[in-house]
């Protein structure tokens, strides 16, 4: 007999996790995202978690990287429950697609720094947290089998000058498609929830095209 149990969870994370060749193991601050059909639409940093809640998600993330041995960063995702802490999701080691997040700017370095860094064996120093951001993907609304168009982009940027559009350059797309993503950022302190509804305003702007 198979039993089937559901968790029940508030909400996710991702946990970038940087293992060196010569130092200790670095956290960067925990980004939420939201996720639709199993696929990443929008990340933030940095989410409202409880001191507990991370570190306890920080000990995971430090046990299985180790464990699995190498250097680099990780995306290390958690679900997180009021009632029952946190629950280990998925590892994906490399730099992850909620981290992209970092890109505008919330850290002294970006997750594709720090990758290289703990690659090559460079030095990394303290992971400082800058700034909030968030980020909101452009998605294909039709399948194109050829290199696409991209309209709208010069609208996102001027949306905000803290905004910027990063498009990925794929050769192809399929419904639903990610084919890039708008960052943002806005100074420590501020509204989180409105950063966020502004760049997925922005990202909207941007119109995948034959």
């Amino acid at each position: 007999m198979i039993v089937e149990e559901f968790i029940r969870f508030d909400s996710e994370i991702t946990l970038l996790t940087v293992t060196q060749q010569h130092g200790p193991t670095l956290f960067c601050p925990p980004i939420g995202h939201v996720q639709k059909g199993g696929d990443y639409r929008e990340s933030f940093q940095s989410p409202a978690i409880s001191p507990e809640h991370l570190r306890e998600a920080q000990r995971m993330a430090a046990a299985v990287t180790e464990a699995l041995t190498g250097a680099g960063i990780w995306g290390v995702e958690f679900f997180l429950s009021k009632e029952n802490g946190v629950y280990f999701s998925e590892l994906s080691p490399r730099p992850h697609d909620t981290g992209m997040v970092t890109l505008a700017g919330t850290q002294n370095l970006n997750e594709f720094e720090l990758h290289l860094r703990a690659v090559l064996g460079l030095p990394i120093p303290e992971i400082t947290f800058e700034r909030i951001g968030a980020s909101a993907v452009v998605l294909s609304p039709e399948a194109i089998p050829s290199a696409p168009d991209y309209e709208g982009v010069e609208q996102a940027m001027a949306a905000d000058p803290r905004f910027d559009v990063r498009i990925f350059g794929k050769p192809s797309a399929r419904v639903n498609r990610r084919m890039g993503v708008v960052v943002g950022y806005a100074p420590l302190g501020s509204d989180l929830d409105a950063l966020r509804d502004r760049v997925k305003a922005a990202a909207a702007k941007v119109r995948v095209v034959k």
